[in-house]
């Protein structure tokens, strides 16, 4: 089930990794259902903490699929990450992904300007252009290069916007813009590919859906936001 690993691989965008943290002041949590195949079969969750310049974001993500009542694939994570005067200085998760553990551990070290990571995948370091590829931060949508939240592992990506759309999420219609985030390197294998369509609500800094498939046709939608 490793064609499943990507799933939340929630690519990039930040200059520097910049936040923005300015744009979510006013948000105390993000809940996101997790669809495949239009059925709802999780969650992931995002609460924020605002401390003056400081902002912490935790995340609680739990979904599995189940095929003639056996589960064949999940994910359990828990990850924090913290920012400073809009900037990334920490990123802690740990998931489990068929009872398989993964785990990643950063920090900024300001001498060298670099992040230092420890993950289940990737050992070493990452420039400040760097971002965490989770789905709350619209700045993934700038960024070139996202850090896998579930392993830390390093990805180029490219961004391409293909137009304003009217979508309707939980009967409410929003004007978003619609991306497309895909892997710079074509010739990655299709299951370690980046492909994603994303719809960003603009008015309130939020990404609202996003989509791809792989073994089904997966959905992250907005529950609610306050």
């Amino acid at each position: 089930m490793k064609k499943y690993i990507y799933i939340l691989l929630f690519v990039t965008y930040a200059f520097k990794a910049y936040s923005h943290t300015s744009h979510y002041q006013g948000i105390i949590k993000i809940e996101m259902d997790v669809i495949r195949n239009g059925e709802i079969i999780g969650y992931s969750n995002y609460f924020f903490e605002h401390e003056d310049e400081k902002m912490t974001v935790k995340n609680y993500t739990n979904f599995k699929v189940d095929l003639f009542g056996v589960t064949i694939f999940s994910i359990l994570s828990e990850a924090i990450e913290k920012y400073e005067n809009d900037k990334l200085i920490y990123f802690k998760s740990n998931t489990f992904q068929n009872d398989k553990e993964k785990y990643v551990n950063l920090h900024y070290d300001k001498s060298s300007k670099k992040f230092i990571i420890d993950g289940s995948s990737y050992k070493g370091k990452g420039n400040n252009d760097c971002v965490i590829g989770n789905w709350w931060n619209h700045q993934i949508l700038k960024a070139k290069k996202q850090i896998s939240p579930l392993s830390g592992s390093i990805k180029e990506q490219v961004v391409t916007l293909i137009g304003e759309e009217n979508i309707i999420i939980n009967n409410k219609k929003y004007l978003t813009n619609h991306y497309k985030l895909k892997s710079k390197n074509e010739n990655l294998p299709k299951d370690k590919k980046l492909n994603f369509d994303i719809w960003y609500d603009p008015k309130n800094s939020l990404i609202l859906k996003v989509s791809y498939s792989r073994m089904g046709k997966w959905e992250y939608k907005v529950k609610n936001f306050e």
